[in-house]
């Protein structure tokens, strides 16, 4: 029922910054969102993820501090900010969204994700 699209990624050095965003289109009474990464030889891991009202963030220890996410829901689209990027943060950054019931807080957990992008690359290399 939802589709997603990614666009921002892209090279950055170290210690700069890159802006992500994720189209949604279709429908949807109300979806939580986030973004996932993939780095190579590595599994796929949550980062940051917000509730359908964004009353709601969860973010990976790894991007707290660094990282802001937010959605514009009359827009249809969420964006994550990323700064300070070091570059094991380098990966294949996905949008995910469900509109499934969660568990209370948890809104980053891959399986309970049933839409998927095709993902943005993000390279943090100097």
């Amino acid at each position: 029922q939802l589709q997603l699209v990614e666009s921002g990624g892209g090279l950055v050095q170290p210690g700069g910054s890159l802006r992500l965003s994720c189209a949604v289109s279709g429908f949807a009474l109300r979806y939580d969102i986030g973004w996932f990464r993939q780095a190579p030889g590595k599994d796929r891991e949550g980062s940051s993820c917000i509730s359908s009202t964004g009353g709601i963030v969860n973010h990976a220890d790894s991007a707290k501090g660094r990282f802001t996410i937010s959605r514009d829901n009359a827009k249809n689209t969420e964006s994550l900010q990323m700064n300070s990027l070091k570059p094991e943060d380098t990966a294949l950054y996905f949008c995910a969204a469900t509109s499934r019931s969660v568990q209370f807080g948890k809104l980053c957990r891959e399986n309970d994700m049933n839409y998927w992008g095709k993902g943005t690359l993000v390279t943090v290399s100097s």
